[in-house]
């Protein structure tokens, strides 16, 4: 039974498209088959060697050599990112990312402007009246977006408003919404005993 001969290249088969020359080892006379790149900067330029030289230029071929650790660490976090360059989450070469010059059709990315725009009222709301408002109360009307002074009625318009709109009814149940509607009604409580008690006193 005739067997196949293979057309595999066996591991240390010369390459086929070694140059008809003799091996780049100064005093050898023997073909060159193997390639191994010259430097670090020329890894396109080749020194071609037979079997025996370019295992013993292998062996000795350092790629980080010179390097002080620094450059091979650098160099190490380039070849992470296939030697491109790489930016910061949310960065595109040095420049912020932009919600709005992104095509949003499905207003997938509205919620999350809502919530930071809600953040920005609150903080902003925070800063103008921290300075008049009770040091117990500062915190409590910044969770609801008001101002101080305020009334009663105020106070309950804004809170049912809230309440409606974090309900985990009517979101779904989501865990953010319920956390915001726990909150909002802490802040209420607060603020409501304060008024109370105020009212009570000048009765």
């Amino acid at each position: 039974m005739m067997q196949r001969k293979s057309t595999r290249h066996r591991a240390f088969d010369p390459d086929p498209n070694a140059p008809n020359v003799c091996c780049d080892m100064p005093g050898c006379t023997e073909r060159a088959g193997y390639r191994a790149p010259k430097s670090r900067d020329s890894l396109s330029q080749y020194f071609w060697f037979c079997l025996m030289h370019v295992r013993e230029y292998n062996a000795k071929w350092d790629y980080y050599k010179g390097m002080t650790p620094g450059q091979i660490e650098a160099h190490l976090r380039a070849d992470v990112s296939w030697q491109r360059p790489s930016w910061k989450l949310g960065e595109r070469g040095g420049k912020t990312f932009d919600e709005e010059e992104v095509l949003d059709p499905l207003d997938i990315l509205g919620a999350g402007r809502a919530r930071r725009a809600q953040a920005a009222r609150e903080r902003e709301s925070q800063r103008r009246h921290s300075k008049y408002a009770p040091e117990p109360l500062r915190q409590p009307l910044s969770t609801l977006g008001l101002e101080w002074p305020v009334s009663m009625d105020d106070l309950k318009t804004r809170y049912k408003n809230l309440a409606r709109q974090h309900h985990p009814d009517a979101n779904g149940g989501d865990p953010a919404s319920e956390e915001r509607f726990k909150a909002v009604n802490v802040a209420y409580t607060v603020v409501r005993a304060h008024l109370s008690a105020h009212m009570e006193k000048a009765s």
